[in-house]
């Protein structure tokens, strides 16, 4: 599936834009604080209906000029099978999703319509940086790659508030009835986890091996694995009660879970270099892709922003061709100039300047 003609309106920096997209995609070239970013952002918004770069969407709205945000509006029409057409417009704090014209009411009803891989500077953290990030990268994934994640991961949150509010009023009856809710929504979200981990480990330590890094790479899922079965958490619960009241947060559960990446049985974070760090951050990457067109039988759009930047011409032109995949992938790239890019890469140009496209 890809993106065949591109609408924005009102999104950040950018001009109201309508153009027809390349099959294979584009590169978008400008100077800093032009808008190549926002652009590329604007395109991947319809993924999840958020922001890549996790800003809320009264910060993605432009101003007008009486100093009010005013509101946004991205619409894609696509080419391949299934959905034809996905918009999502924000006007007066709310936001109105459609899918081949009908109106979406749950943002996660609609996730999956269109999927894209997004590649970020900031995407080193995935290596270097704490759980956190690895966490977010996991639940992002398999809430697209499965309707049955995004629905627990929706329900465990929820639960997870409703319990720390209560942890910290001290109220343990209250905090206890949420206990069940927690745990079925819980149970699933370590169990689809762990199988995703187990499945990703070989691909995580060849595609670190095709990147040219040197050393046996692993991929393991941290965490409390009797926690898969919803029917472990009655007890657990009970035995962190005391420390969760202490606390005033639940300290047990996915949430506090970890994707651990090592190398000759060290960790990456802690122990890899700059340059290995970055090639298991394009390692997860890899997976991700892989793991999206597998679940969803279809292509993901690549979206890179100024990845190739601090790479020498020789690992740029060797990770352009692993990311360049199949020929029905249609990537966007984002760079300041053009001999930034590896000449490999070779793409329809746009250029951003003062937020206007041409």
């Amino acid at each position: 599936m890809q993106v065949r003609q591109l609408v924005v309106r009102g999104y950040r920096n950018l001009a109201e834009l309508e153009r027809e997209v390349p099959p294979g995609g584009v590169a978008i070239l400008g100077a800093n604080a032009q808008g190549k970013t926002n652009l590329l952002e604007a395109i991947y918004y319809p993924v999840l209906f958020r922001s890549f770069r996790g800003a809320p969407d009264q910060q993605i709205a432009a101003w007008t000029s009486a100093g009010a945000a005013a509101g946004f509006h991205v619409d894609l029409v696509l080419a391949g099978a299934g959905v034809r057409h996905v918009g999502a417009t924000y006007v007066g704090r709310k936001k109105r999703i459609t899918v081949d014209g009908e109106i979406i009411e749950r943002v996660t009803e609609a996730v999956g319509a269109w999927t894209g891989v997004a590649f970020l500077p900031s995407d080193l953290g995935l290596a270097s940086g704490p759980a956190t990030e690895r966490r977010v990268y996991l639940d992002r994934l398999l809430s697209l790659a499965s309707r049955t994640y995004l629905r627990s991961l929706s329900q465990y949150r929820a639960a997870l508030v409703q319990r720390n509010s209560a942890l910290r009023q001290g109220q343990t009856e209250v905090a206890r009835a949420f206990d069940a809710p927690l745990a079925e929504a819980g149970a699933e979200l370590v169990r689809i986890r762990a199988e995703w981990a187990s499945g990703a480990a070989e691909q995580f330590a060849a595609e670190f091996d095709c990147l040219g890094e040197s050393g046996s790479a692993q991929l393991i899922y941290r965490g409390s694995s009797e926690l898969g079965e919803a029917s472990a958490w009655s007890s657990a619960l009970q035995v962190s009660l005391t420390e969760d009241l202490a606390r005033g947060t639940t300290t047990i559960g996915p949430h506090r879970h970890d994707l651990v990446l090592t190398i000759g049985g060290r960790g990456i974070r802690e122990y890899g270099s700059t340059g290995q760090q970055r090639s298991a951050a394009v390692a997860l990457k890899l997976i991700e892709i892989a793991t999206l067109r597998q679940s969803l039988d279809t292509e993901p759009a690549l979206l890179l922003d100024d990845v190739f930047a601090e790479l020498d011409r020789d690992r740029q032109c060797r990770l352009a061709r692993r990311l360049s995949g199949p020929d029905d992938r249609q990537v966007f790239v984002t760079s300041p100039r053009a001999d930034e890019l590896p000449p490999n890469l070779e793409l329809p140009v746009w250029i951003v300047q003062d937020g206007k496209v041409s």
